[in-house]
């Protein structure tokens, strides 16, 4: 690709003023999904109503109107389990957001300047983190309390004035654990009552007297682990809720008990069970009784979480709608109404997920004005349904969607107009710029899920616009092409013409779609033929039916989308085509690369010895084996083809790399194969540690090494070294020897210079940093003044674990976006151990 030359508009005088006012990089996607935890997610009033996601180890505040995260707070050392706004009595918008982890820690986040930030860290847990809640205190210096549950068995209470928090209480549970707990103030008094659902069936009362909370009752009557609890203050009555792995929910009423109350009990009306407890407090001793207000049926699994109707405004004054929304392992919410006339709790709406191989729901929350609901599951993927304002009816909606494992690698598609990504979630997905008729803001969002595999994936190339090959913990390689629905999706998507993405010749060869059949593990690919069989089977002219014929083998139905599918749609309509396995590998593929003209494929696998460690050359036109490179003695970590195809980059455990060189045609027989060119060893590496990652310059001259050592080397000039052909180590370090402060996981040349010439470099670290850098040729390496850092991207926009991949787009420019090819925008791509995949736009006038 040539030198992109710097935009006209640019040059001169302008240019410096530019470079100082242009933003260096905007986060353009994350994609991410939620924690396996019932607690990960919450849904506040702030900024038109966020969602607050625990994912991996982050925070994630995500707006669902905009459809984009909006911010990523990093602070836990571990997986966040529980996420929870501070609710305000006026239910205004929050400005505190308390998140628990697997680190025993908590975390108070406060909004400052338009940003949350981590105000106060409360420690003393020796467990997990598996629940919290919090309530602003009363009086002229209201105090936050805050309640956590942990897997060591105990309820701490914390008090937060400031920046300071101490623990004021800890409640022991023995053995048991409390799974949920909840806080809410007691009406017709100043006193806090906690509710806490633990595993021995049972939901304990406590209310705080004085500074110190003490045990009231017991509510007994589910039969299984409790799983959640909620308070909903309602006409002067309390309201709990608490759902359990029985199935059931019940919810409890606590009022104040009156003398009149009391008089009616004795008359001899048939009266559910009342218990009484009094509570002392500023406006002195009130009796309270809780009964058992009903109980819910309706679920067909565990019940996991629940969410009361937040309040809302109606008519100046603050109600408390009575409405309950439930999530089960049933695969479906339920939202629950007490209806006006006969005060009978009923089941209102009934949403879920059909099919598929997912698990239920883990939790569900309501929008602050309930016309939203959402859910996520046990595969971390949201579901999120809006209300029609016109006809009542629940709509699936476009929402955030992600791995919910380690992202192993990441690849653009040969135009940029599309990203393909590979985790340990046994997952490969598909992520795209979603340009909406109306909208100058392009979204991405995941709009297809073309592999589901049974092992954990570990790379992948692309070999045409619509193919790839991707590898995981198999021996196997595995080779897929798109489908004819999924292109005429993409372009209704995408806004690219399909007849840009699908020309005649290709339109006769791609299937309609792909399934995987009873019993199979491979995505077959559909014909039109298989669905006008599959019709000619079901005609009910054609009756009786055999036993095969009642069960056909093609699950799929082609579906045609003008918007990112639902998640029910990814896992069954989106899947791709397996064209061919290739085998050959003696162990779990581990690296996959194809070299610019997609007429070969290199491929190598873990391994400890040498016959094991070597590179095998396949031919994209008939997938027979070319060619075999061993050399390295240990596992090859990365590969890469030069953009000119000349040469063959490989960098493996052993600390060493090698450089594979292609014959010539006049010199090959049939295929052409690779020879080793040069390589280092124990006596000439630079690097003492594992090389994780390499890559090549656009240009083919120069490739750089990064390792667990912390360094990055250039190597070069490779076509110079050409002319000493054969001569062991003709190629040597041509930079200095760069230490980043940390070990080097991912590396990526992008494919033009900077204003002043300079190669640009991304750099991704163990930590999760990622740092640009810019280095220029030809300089005297031993000043070590080769290397500028332009950037380091902040701490908030980076991955909290190890970077597995980063990659330029090819193309100069946005993806989505009509940008010119002389515009001033790179995109990066990155993926990490954290679960996430990153987006950046780049401006190339500020580096």
């Amino acid at each position: 690709p040539p030198v992109c030359p710097p935009a006209s508009p640019r040059v001169g005088g302008d240019a410096g003023r530019s470079k100082m006012a242009a933003v260096a990089v905007e986060t353009a996607h994350v994609a991410r999904c939620a924690n396996r935890s019932p607690h990960a997610v919450s849904w506040g009033r702030g900024r038109g109503g966020c969602l607050a996601l625990a994912s991996c180890r982050s925070v994630l505040i995500y707006d669902p109107e905009k459809r984009g995260v909006t911010e990523i707070l990093n602070g836990h050392k571990g997986r966040v389990n529980c996420v929870h706004w501070v609710e305000k009595d006026d239910c205004d918008s929050e400005v505190e957001l308390v998140s628990g982890a697997s680190d025993s820690c908590l975390i108070v986040w406060e909004l400052r300047n338009f940003k949350f930030a981590a105000s106060t860290r409360l420690e003393g847990h020796s467990g997990a983190v598996c629940a919290v809640t919090a309530i602003h205190g009363a009086g002229e210096n209201p105090k936050l309390l805050i309640a956590s549950a942990a897997a060591d068995s105990s309820v701490k209470i914390w008090r937060k004035q400031g920046l300071m928090g101490e623990c004021i209480q800890t409640l022991c549970f023995g053995n048991g654990f409390m799974m949920d707990v909840a806080l809410a103030r007691l009406p017709g008094s100043d006193a806090v009552i906690l509710a806490c659902g633990g595993d021995d069936s049972n939901v304990y009362l406590f209310i705080q007297a004085g500074e110190q909370f003490q045990k009231i009752h017991s509510l007994r009557g589910h039969e299984d682990w409790v799983r959640g609890v909620e308070w909903a203050a309602c006409d002067g009555n309390l309201l709990l809720a608490s759902c359990s792995q029985d199935c059931l929910i019940r919810i409890w009423k606590i009022f104040i008990r009156t003398e009149s109350s009391s008089k009616d009990s004795d008359e001899g009306i048939l009266k559910l069970k009342e218990d009484v407890f009094n509570v002392r407090s500023n406006q002195g001793e009130v009796s309270y009784a809780v009964t058992l207000e009903t109980v819910l049926s309706g679920h067909e699994n565990w019940v996991y979480g629940l969410h009361w109707h937040p309040p809302i405004y109606k008519d100046g004054r603050l109600e408390q709608p009575l409405s309950l929304l439930s999530a089960s392992m049933d695969k479906t919410m339920i939202i629950w109404a007490s209806d006006e006339e006969s005060d009978v709790w009923l089941e209102q709406i009934r949403v879920g997920e059909v099919g598929g191989n997912t698990l239920g729901f883990y939790g569900c929350q309501f929008s602050p004005d309930g016309s939203m609901i959402l859910a996520h599951a046990f595969h971390g993927a949201l579901h999120l349904w809006r209300k029609n304002k016109i006809n009542g009816e629940w709509s699936p909606e476009v929402v955030l969607s992600g791995h919910f494992g380690s992202v192993q690698d990441l690849t653009w598609d040969p135009e940029g107009e599309f990203i393909l990504s590979v985790g340990a979630d046994q997952t490969t997905r598909l992520f795209a710029p979603w340009r909406r008729p109306g909208f100058d803001q392009v979204t991405w969002h995941e709009i297809a899920r073309p592999q589901i595999h049974g092992f954990d994936m570990q790379c992948i190339a692309m070999i045409s616009r619509f193919q790839f090959v991707s590898g995981a913990d198999e021996k196997v390689l595995r080779v897929f092409t798109a489908t004819k629905n999924f292109v005429e999706n993409f372009s209704s998507i995408t806004r690219v013409p399909l007849e840009d993405v699908l020309s005649t010749n290709i339109c006769n060869e791609i299937p309609e779609g792909a399934s995987v059949p009873a019993l199979g593990l491979s995505n077959k690919a559909l014909f039109q033929g298989d669905f006008t069989a599959n019709a000619s089977k079901m005609d009910p002219s054609a009756m009786p039916l055999n036993a095969a014929d009642q069960y056909p083998q093609t699950y799929f139905h082609p579906i045609r989308l003008t918007e990112p599918p639902s998640e029910d749609h990814l896992l069954q309509s989106t899947l791709w085509a397996e064209v061919q396995k290739l085998y050959g590998h003696g162990y779990e593929v581990f690296c996959v690369a194809c070299n610019s003209s997609f007429t070969m494929v290199a491929s190598a696998c873990k391994a400890s010895k040498v016959e094991h460690a070597a590179i095998i050359l396949w031919s994209t036109s008939n997938w027979k084996q070319l060619h075999s490179l061993p050399l390295h003695s240990l596992t090859i970590t990365q590969l890469a083809f030069s953009p000119n195809d000349r040469f063959l980059l490989a960098v493996s455990r052993d600390r060493t790399w090698s450089l594979w060189k292609q014959r010539e045609v006049a010199e090959s027989t049939t295929d052409p194969f690779f020879s080793l060119f040069a390589h280092t060893d124990k006596n000439n590496a630079i690097h003492s540690r594992i090389i994780w990652s390499c890559d090549w310059t656009f240009d083919s001259k120069y490739f750089v090494t990064g390792s667990r050592d912390k360094k990055l080397v250039v190597w070069g000039d490779v076509d110079s070294a050409g002319r000493s052909e054969g001569n062991p180590g003709v190629v040597r370090p041509c930079s200095s020897v760069l230490d980043v402060g940390d070990a080097v996981t991912a590396v990526s040349f992008n494919s033009v210079t900077s204003l002043d010439e300079s190669y640009i470099l991304a750099v991704g670290l163990d930590c999760g940093n990622i740092l640009l850098y810019k280095w220029k040729p030809n300089v005297n390496p031993s000043a070590n003044i080769d290397w500028v850092k332009c950037v380091k991207l902040d701490k908030s926009k980076c991955h909290t674990l190890t970077v597995k991949r980063l990659r330029w787009r090819g193309p100069v420019g946005r993806a989505g976006y009509k940008d010119e090819d002389g515009s001033e925008w790179l995109q990066l791509a990155s993926c990490g151990a954290d679960h996430g995949i990153s987006i950046f736009n780049i401006n190339r006038l500020s580096l």
